[in-house]
């Protein structure tokens, strides 16, 4: 069996900084004092939401393979993405003021095929270390389409030497067919 067609190994697995449990909350908390119906939800929110975060932090989960990049994140409603490594287009590393304030970051991960302009089809926020994080990702993703982008030409210069013969044989006999007519 060849190894393009094995199981993927994992290389990596992300841990995510616990101060993303802060930078939620926060977050939250900012966003419910902007709105007139969010004020209200407030005392709720500090009551429950730490039990809610402990549990969201728990459940996240990133790892990088040799083909694809996985993802789990949520507690009521759960999201689970795999990308292939090969459809990856940009990893964008972003640090805004809050992020910063809370000693974290942000990789955007655009893939082909993402219709929608200035979309990300995931955001990974609080990975540790993100920056090798990404540069990992992105080494991995290059050797896949350096592998597969070699691959094919391999395949292309064997189909080249079995149809040459076949091709010249084919000249021959079309030179014979015109002589005689």
């Amino acid at each position: 069996m060849s190894s393009t067609s094995s199981k993927p190994q994992r290389l990596f697995e992300a841990q995510f900084e616990p101060r993303i449990k802060t930078y939620i909350h926060a977050s939250v908390i900012l966003t419910m004092a902007i709105t007139i119906f969010g004020i209200v939800l407030i005392p709720v929110w500090l009551i429950f939401g730490s039990i809610y975060l402990n549990r969201y932090f728990d459940n996240l989960y990133c790892e990088l393979t040799t083909r694809a990049l996985h993802f789990k994140k949520g507690v009521l409603f759960t999201t689970e993405r795999t990308i292939p490594l090969d459809k990856i287009q940009d990893l964008t590393f972003k640090e805004g003021p809050l992020l910063r304030y809370f000693g974290l970051s942000s990789l955007m991960i655009e893939t082909a095929g993402n219709s929608a302009a200035n979309m990300t089809d995931m955001k990974l926020v609080g990975i540790i270390d993100a920056s090798k994080f990404r540069q990992m990702v992105l080494e991995q993703r290059d050797e896949i389409t350096y592998n597969r982008s070699n691959g094919k030409k391999d395949q292309s210069a064997a189909e080249d030497h079995v149809l040459l013969p076949l091709l010249e044989e084919i000249s021959a006999t079309l030179k014979r067919i015109e002589q005689k007519g």
